[in-house]
């Protein structure tokens, strides 16, 4: 059994602990973005997965971590709202993909001018420890 997979390393007690952090955190950025765009979060969080490129409802659907039917459901409500629309997949017949309309990637523009700022904990680190968790962050992505 690899590293990786071992339960209770300490790798795992960190990981929960940023995410619970993030968790924790991001509540006032969510409110913020659901009164600029009047929407309920998942249905930002379906707009978001859509900005580099249409994708299939099935592709949504994984993308947003729900299944088809759920995706089904805020498409259809986005498409009433002028905010995605559908059509033809150009390979695949019985499939169409889903795409932001101009409205839509207008609004998603306004969410992501939204500032979502660091907690107050990671805010107040001293400057060589926010030094090393940058290191340490840009390892990982780099991995």
């Amino acid at each position: 059994m690899s590293a990786r997979r071992k339960t209770g390393t300490e790798a795992d007690h960190i990981w929960q602990q940023l995410v619970t952090l993030v968790m924790d955190s991001r509540g006032d950025w969510r409110r913020q973005v659901i009164e600029v765009t009047g929407l309920p979060f998942s249905r930002v969080r379906a707009l978001r997965r859509l900005v580099d490129a249409p994708l299939t409802l099935v592709d949504l659907a994984y993308a947003m971590s729900t299944d088809a039917p759920a995706a089904t459901v805020a498409v259809n409500d986005l498409e009433r709202r002028g905010l995605v629309e559908r059509y033809p997949h150009p390979e695949n017949r019985r499939a169409k993909l889903v795409a932001l309309t101009p409205t839509g990637k207008q609004l998603v523009a306004r969410v992501h001018a939204i500032n979502e700022h660091a907690p107050d904990v990671l805010a107040a680190l001293p400057a060589a420890d926010l030094a090393q968790m940058r290191r340490i962050l840009d390892a990982m992505r780099s991995a």
